[in-house]
């Protein structure tokens, strides 16, 4: 899709969008995360809970994919595009603590999608919560070495 754009505003713009889009996903990621977390007491057979974590593993699974197919690549695009060698190595270092994230965020789905077990979902929400400040601060950082700091080279 970004391939076929015409100038580096139209390419780069591009990428906005899809930053926007991810961004969005980040947040109805939190607001699910954030009402499951408001649980004070997880029980076996309550329906509701159990459709809150499907419902989290998700949106979970759709944000971490995206991040990966398709931002992080387009933003690597960008630093290439620009020549910025120096955001390029800090990227990759931010990638490998991402990295470590997903496994968190993957195993976490795994667990849940085939389980009605919710008995450790407090202490696994807890490590999730952490992995996922991890991510976004990595993440943020790393739009910003490669595609915020482009904004003003974009003609």
């Amino acid at each position: 899709m970004l391939e076929n754009c015409k100038s580096a505003r139209e390419r780069w713009g591009g990428v906005s969008e899809i930053i926007d889009r991810w961004l969005q996903s980040r947040q109805n990621l939190l607001v699910s995360f954030y009402h499951l977390s408001e649980i004070k007491e997880f029980t076996e057979e309550d329906p509701e809970t159990e459709d809150r974590v499907r419902q989290l593993c998700q949106l979970l699974v759709d944000y971490v994919s995206a991040g990966h197919f398709e931002v992080y690549e387009q933003l690597m695009r960008e630093g290439q595009a620009f020549d910025d060698k120096q955001g390029l190595q800090k990227a990759c270092e931010l990638y490998r603590d991402i990295d470590t994230t997903t496994d968190i965020a993957v195993d976490f789905n795994d667990k849940y999608l085939e389980t009605d077990d919710l008995t450790s979902l407090a202490p696994d929400l807890s490590e999730l919560g952490e992995a996922l400040e991890t991510r976004f601060s990595s993440e943020d950082k790393m739009i910003a070495l490669l595609h915020t700091a482009h904004k003003n080279q974009i003609v």
